[in-house]
């Protein structure tokens, strides 16, 4: 309803934005070199994973196959997403007439849904996985933690998929952003704009406090059962500690990176009197708002690989030599005559 000509599509909003203003906001070396930074960190995660998933006990191969699953899919968001955005900023197309019946911009709203959610989603899955492993050892057969664990990846990329695609059966839609080199959810007043938008923030809200809140128990667990009166027959292994310390900084990271846009689109949908006006258009300052907390947003693609790769054990043995010299602390493997274990 918004474009003045009929054979646009509906995803042209008004935006009054010259062609020497896009320049200066949208430079192609800075996304183009963004781009390149998180599509080699993630490619050196998933060369350490690969070396890490072989001879690995059942707990240690679901963990790796829970981050190999979020390394690839921040490898995979970066790709696309990049290809489409650094293609912009530097030819400077016109989205009207490159893209007149919105189908690249509803791909690419899409696209920018699930692998935000994703992320999320992954690393509630991760925290529920050491919940588990921590808490109820024996609640699980090890011999499919693997399987299990790809399984578990799919359904969250199939639930990430089918919200996704809910603007095109009609439930909210996907709009041109400032300065016109992207398209996300439209932050407008239509019941079905807030719908998507509350959805959509709503799942990343809960997604991280679930995160919080599981990891919150795995570790008390885990000191208590370092401190506890059994502490010298079953202290937790190196790994444990690792996995846990590693689970603590992707949920930070995707706390830091999403949590100012979630709040953002909550508040802008619900905004009374409306910050959209009737004619589509959002206030300048929003649009710039919106453009800041998203590029915020995108570090958690390019920062989750290096949480894996700076927090593994080998890495912190050599910032910090003592930590090798120490006793090797015994396992935690469940023994059946001795009380409460960890997996």
């Amino acid at each position: 309803m918004w474009p003045n000509n009929s054979l646009l599509g509906p995803c042209f909003r008004p935006m009054n934005i010259t062609l020497e203003e896009r320049r200066l906001i949208a430079s192609p070396w800075f996304a183009a070199s963004f781009c390149l930074v998180g599509l080699a960190s993630n490619l050196l995660a998933l060369s350490v994973l690969a070396g890490a998933r072989q001879g690995n006990s059942h707990t240690r191969s679901s963990f790796l196959t829970f981050l190999c699953g979020l390394v690839l899919t921040d490898f995979l968001g970066l790709l696309v997403t990049g290809a489409i955005v650094v293609s912009q900023h530097v030819i400077l197309f016109d989205w009207h007439t490159v893209d007149p019946s919105c189908l690249l911009c509803h791909f690419m709203g899409v696209v920018m849904i699930f692998f935000g959610l994703c992320p999320l989603l992954l690393g509630a899955a991760m925290a529920l996985e050491r919940y588990l492993g921590i808490t109820r050892p024996f609640s699980r057969p090890a011999a499919s933690s693997q399987r299990r664990a790809w399984a578990m990846v799919g359904l969250v990329w199939a639930a990430a998929l089918a919200v996704g695609l809910l603007p095109l059966l009609g439930v909210g839609r996907y709009t041109v952003q400032y300065p016109g080199s992207w398209c996300f959810l439209t932050l407008g007043t239509e019941p079905g704009d807030v719908a998507f938008g509350l959805l959509f923030v709503l799942l990343g809200s809960l997604s991280v406090g679930l995160s919080f809140l599981l990891n919150t128990v795995s570790v008390a667990t885990l000191c208590h059962v370092y401190h506890g009166q059994e502490a010298a027959q079953q202290r937790p292994r190196d790994c444990e500690a690792e996995m846990m310390a590693q689970l603590t900084g992707i949920m930070v990271v995707a706390t830091v990176c999403w949590m100012p846009l979630l709040v953002f689109i909550a508040q802008t949908v619900l905004h009374t009197p409306p910050l959209m006006s009737p004619a589509g258009q959002l206030p300048r300052d929003t649009e710039k708002q919106l453009l800041i907390y998203l590029r915020v947003a995108t570090w958690n693609q390019i920062l989750d690989p290096w949480v894996y790769i700076l927090f593994r054990r080998a890495v912190i043995r050599r910032l910090q030599p003592r930590l090798s010299a120490r006793a090797r602390p015994l396992s935690l493997r469940p023994q059946l005559t001795q009380g409460p274990m960890l997996q």
